[in-house]
Parts: C-alpha cells; sequence; structure tokens
C-alpha cells in the first residue's frame, strides 16, 4: 500500500466520503419513495438540470477512465485499475479520488 503520507490520507478521505456520503442520499430517496436502483435512475432523468449533471458526471467519467487506463499502462501500476470499475459502479466521487490515491504510491 506505500507510505501513507498527509496527500495520500486526504485521498484515501475524500474516497471514503466519496462513496459513503452519495449512498446516504441515494438510501434516504428509495427510502422515501419506496423505489428502489431504479428509481433513483430514473430520477437522474427528472428535469434538464439532473440530466445535464447527470451527463456532467457521466463524460467525467469517461475522461477520467481514458485518462487512468493510459497512464495505468505506462506506470504498470495495475491496482489502480480498480478505480475505473468503483467510478461506473459507485461514482466518480469515490473512483477519482481512489486512483489518486493509488496512483501516489511510491514506485517500486
Amino acid at each position: 500500500m506505500g507510505r501513507l503520507t498527509p496527500l495520500r490520507l486526504l485521498w484515501l478521505g475524500l474516497a471514503l466520503w466519496g462513496a459513503v456520503h452519495p449512498m446516504v442520499w441515494y438510501l434516504r430517496f428509495m427510502r422515501e419513495t419506496g423505489q428502489g436502483l431504479g428509481g433513483v435512475i430514473e430520477a437522474w432523468g427528472a428535469n434538464a438540470s439532473t440530466v445535464g449533471l447527470s451527463w456532467d458526471l457521466a463524460i467525467a467519467a469517461m475522461a477520467f477512465s481514458l485518462w487512468a487506463l493510459s497512464e495505468t499502462l505506462a506506470r504498470r501500476n495495475w491496482w489502480a485499475l480498480i478505480a475505473i470499475p468503483a467510478t461506473f459502479g459507485i461514482g466518480l466521487s469515490f473512483g477519482l479520488p481512489l486512483y489518486l490515491f493509488l496512483r501516489s504510491a511510491p514506485v517500486r
């Protein structure tokens, strides 16, 4: 895992926050509406503002994934690729700081 510098601890903290905080809101929505994940996904298209935000995050996630893939191929830090499915499975707010945490480990 490498040495935990203050910057690496910040990346890790942001990754944990990015995994938990949005999920709290998704779970709250599902509990309040009685809908499951399908209801959350449907709500992403509720109005022009949420559609715009959804596209913004999707495009950013794709750009991040391409960057992470190309950089991982150059650096041969294969563990960092876990950030791509983390981004699409949980969210960019988790995947990006997770990648930065993994990337900032000392090079062997």
